[in-house]
């Protein structure tokens, strides 16, 4: 058995003695009956000086780890797609992990006619994690995007332009596969980039950003931490996954990239959260 620090122990012990605690005065309720359906809202404003001023008020909705299955129904899901519609984005993005467990998921049917319901008029882009790799999903969830009219980013990069472009100005769209299942390609994907346009970059593992800031990427967008899922008060997370241990929750600036890290929708592992509340993140570029 690995050895664990003192603070690792009094860490985890605090937990399970809070944790204990407050399911006797109703915390288990909350954290597997009301939180996990709570929805909130996150707005972020992105000021950089190679936004294009014509790109100037663009809306862009990130949603991430819905992990579809009983404890994250179809009915939520019909919640948080009218609520992404109701912002209405320009461009809607999706960083990973769509079903929790693909290849026994008995209601795949019902997730296309959902996911083509999203409005984007400048696209709506994701990439894999790894419960889209696991669970011998690779192909299961590239068919779902297809068919619902999503790009699916797999080491690939787009050029963004408006549809009434009249000054030629784009911005750039890249997604690098999961960290952890995929084949991630780095110079292969963001090597033709230009550095003097802003670019956005989609990776599911936020931690993923200490290789990203050796490339010129404005902002990288990433979930799979579900901001810690159950965190405590003075405590902070009680786990988090690999590749998101450095950075799992909210804003950070990593040397030039800009990093949020988005909380998710649904669960895994076990059916709860608690004080990470599940989230969509509405960004609006601003132009210098």
């Amino acid at each position: 058995m690995k050895g664990i620090s003192r603070r690792q122990f009094l860490k985890g012990f605090l937990g399970l003695l809070l944790t204990s605690i407050g399911g006797t005065v109703g915390g288990y309720s909350y954290a597997k009956y009301i939180e996990p359906r709570r929805l909130a809202i996150s707005k972020q404003t992105i000021e950089h000086e190679q936004i294009p001023a014509s790109f100037h008020e663009v809306k862009i909705v990130q949603f991430s780890d819905t992990h579809l299955s009983d404890f994250f129904t179809i009915e939520q899901f019909k919640k948080v797609i009218d609520t992404i519609n109701s912002l209405k984005p320009h461009m809607i993005v999706f960083t990973g992990d769509l079903i929790d467990e693909p290849n026994r998921y008995s209601h795949i049917n019902e997730i296309v006619p959902l996911l083509k319901k999203l409005n984007a008029p400048l696209g709506k882009f994701a990439i894999y994690g790894n419960h889209d790799h696991g669970g011998y999903g690779t192909d299961i969830y590239r068919n779902i995007l297809e068919l619902s009219n999503f790009h699916l980013l797999r080491n690939e990069t787009k050029k963004i332009t408006l549809i009434d472009d009249t000054d030629g100005s784009y911005i750039y769209i890249a997604g690098i596969d999961d960290l952890m299942l995929g084949r991630p390609n780095w110079n292969e994907t963001l090597q033709n980039m230009e550095e003097n346009a802003f670019s956005i970059l989609l990776v599911h593992e936020p931690d993923a950003v200490n290789r990203t800031q050796q490339f010129s990427i404005n902002l990288q967008l990433s979930g799979h931490s579900h901001g810690g899922q159950i965190k405590l008060p003075f405590i902070g997370a009680l786990y988090t996954p690999p590749f998101a241990e450095q950075y799992y929750e909210g804003l950070y600036q990593v040397g030039k990239t800009t990093l949020y890290v988005n909380r998710g929708l649904g669960t895994t592992r076990v059916p709860y959260r608690f004080l990470s509340v599940p989230e969509i993140t509405l960004f609006t570029l601003k132009s210098k």
